[in-house]
């Protein structure tokens, strides 16, 4: 029962053989129907380079970039504290609820 139960060597697949069969007879269609010249006849055109704009920092936009930082990091930092103290205030009162019910257990098992 517990025995694995495994193919006959006749009938399994060896890794040499697919069990997929190849498809054949099948023909592509060109895409279209106008005649273009191959691309290896064409000649390359140079391409043009980029140029790309300079960023000037000007004493303004430090000021700004420096004040949304200070900013970004007083938001998150006052979302972390929140979090961490809505934390401290869930584990605080499932505490206090422990002990009541504790409490509450031991004098009824006194009562008996």
């Amino acid at each position: 029962m517990f025995t694995p139960k495994i193919p006959p060597p006749d009938t399994a697949p060896t890794p040499a053989t697919s069990l997929a069969q190849p498809l054949t007879g099948i023909t592509h269609t060109p895409a279209c129907t106008c005649h273009h010249t191959p691309a290896a006849t064409q000649t390359p055109v140079p391409a043009a380079p980029v140029s790309r704009p300079a960023v000037h920092l000007t004493p303004g936009s430090l000021l700004v970039a420096a004040a949304g930082g200070t900013a970004m990091v007083l938001i998150v930092g006052t979302v972390l504290v929140s979090m961490l103290l809505a934390t401290a205030i869930t584990a605080a009162s499932v505490a206090v609820c422990a002990v009541v019910l504790r409490s509450l257990l031991n004098d009824k098992n006194k009562g008996r």
